[in-house]
């Protein structure tokens, strides 16, 4: 094959494959529709896709349903939809739009939406427990609550061989235990611990490439832009997880970004500036957002929103298939946890990454919707411009409710971000 067939064919690869993947699962959830096949309602901090491919069960991520209203530009409707049910316009935005979602008999523009037979979920986001409650009472389904415990305070982790460690390690293990039984009671199938060792395997290959890919991106220039690229990875790192296509795709995608680096080929835009993003994305105008700071030269080169809404995948862990159920609950109780940290304790991993990924700004964006993952925000970021000279900028909007995205707004914040950034820059030139 010659050099520029293989370029051709290897590069962009990740974004086409991923989305052709996200729409063979919407296919094969709108299947799993029509057809009235039981299907598992689970969320991105935790789904524990490991158990529940073990039986089979299609999995939704009410997430990704109601983000993907908001990039098609029809997230309003729902919106207004649950408003006028009677939801309170100060509560998630997601819940809303998934309410809103239930009451259409799971109307969505990439197809029709499984109802659930069951729903797992973790204490990663308080809102998670009384968002399954609401599908208790539409549905009548048994709702599976994983308490996963958290560090307890900033820098207080503990790791295996710690007996903290190992009495948390063997509380989410009973848990697990626990869902098993209610999946062979909500499916009729028999548990399978060889098919478990199979699908961790499958998990092991996209969290060993997902780790390597967001790696890649500490090279000059960047290899992908982990606010648009990166979402697109993510998509494929939820709804794949655990399955052969997933574990395939990034190792694909690990081949791609090493191709790109030893040939030293970026983004399509320019890159001045190299920031990391802490937050959810601005979805209702997902396309021009990400352009208000390329058109400056800013990439994103790295996000919290890769930790928590991979669950943790980020880190790479990997299971131990000679002992599946005490490796899961490790990697369970390790991945969550990360996903938390990266909420609540991010100022500490950040500071850990300005060096080797060459920051040259840190972007904060709380939103309206999410109390969660925008609590403490202004703390942390204040801890970090007390430990560190790097820009920062706050800008505040929402993640899916266009009634409180101001474009003009954040545009003046951001070219002012920009023009401090070009001061500082020429300043640190003049002072060499």
């Amino acid at each position: 094959m010659g050099e520029r067939q293989r370029e051709d064919g290897i590069i962009g690869r990740g974004n086409r494959e991923g989305s052709d993947l996200f729409r063979q699962w919407f296919a094969d959830l709108n299947r799993t529709a029509k057809e009235g096949s039981p299907a598992a309602y689970v969320f991105v901090m935790g789904s524990i896709n490991e158990i529940l491919r073990t039986f089979n069960l299609p999995v939704v991520f009410p997430e990704i349903n109601s983000l993907q209203l908001a990039v098609r530009r029809v997230a309003h409707e729902y919106l207004n939809e649950a408003e006028d049910y009677g939801y309170s316009p100060d509560i998630c935005a997601y819940v809303k739009a998934d309410v809103a979602i239930q009451m259409r008999g799971g109307e969505h523009p990439m197809g029709l939406i499984p109802k659930p037979a069951l729903a797992v979920l973790t204490n990663a986001c308080n809102t998670y427990i009384k968002w399954g409650e609401i599908w208790e009472r539409m549905y009548n389904i048994p709702i599976f609550t994983l308490d996963v415990p958290g560090t307890r305070a900033a820098g207080t982790q503990t790791w295996a061989g710690d007996p903290d460690f190992e009495n948390d390690r063997r509380y989410v293990q009973a848990q697990l235990t626990e869902l098993i039984g209610l999946c062979e009671k909500v499916t009729g199938i028999k548990f399978d611990i060889d098919r478990l060792r199979e699908v961790m395997g499958y998990a092991n290959e996209m969290s060993r490439g997902w780790k390597q890919v967001l790696e890649f991106n500490k090279t000059r220039p960047s290899l992908f832009n982990a606010l648009t690229d990166a979402t697109i990875y993510l998509g494929v790192a939820n709804s794949f997880r655990g399955a052969p296509e997933g574990g395939r795709y990034f190792t694909n995608l690990v081949e791609e970004m090493a191709y790109k680096a030893a040939h030293g080929i970026g983004t399509m835009s320019e890159e001045k500036y190299r920031l990391f993003f802490v937050g959810v994305p601005c979805y209702p105008i997902f396309r021009r957002f990400n352009e208000l700071f390329t058109e400056w030269g800013g990439t994103f080169v790295h996000s919290t929103y890769l930790w928590f809404a991979s669950g943790g995948a980020n880190l790479g862990f990997q299971y131990d298939l000679a002992r599946p159920m005490e490796s899961l609950a490790e990697g369970v109780l390790i991945s969550v946890r990360n996903a938390m940290d990266s909420m609540f304790y991010q100022d500490r991993a950040i500071l850990e990454l300005i060096d080797s990924y060459h920051l040259d700004g840190v972007v904060y964006h709380p939103i309206k919707s999410c109390r969660t993952t925008s609590a403490g925000m202004a703390d942390n970021r204040r801890s970090l411009m007390a430990s560190r000279d790097i820009a920062s900028l706050f800008i505040e909007s929402d993640m899916m409710d266009r009634r409180v995205v101001s474009e003009a707004q954040m545009k003046n914040r951001i070219d002012a971000f920009f023009e401090g950034l070009a001061s500082r820059r020429q300043q640190e030139a003049a002072a060499r």
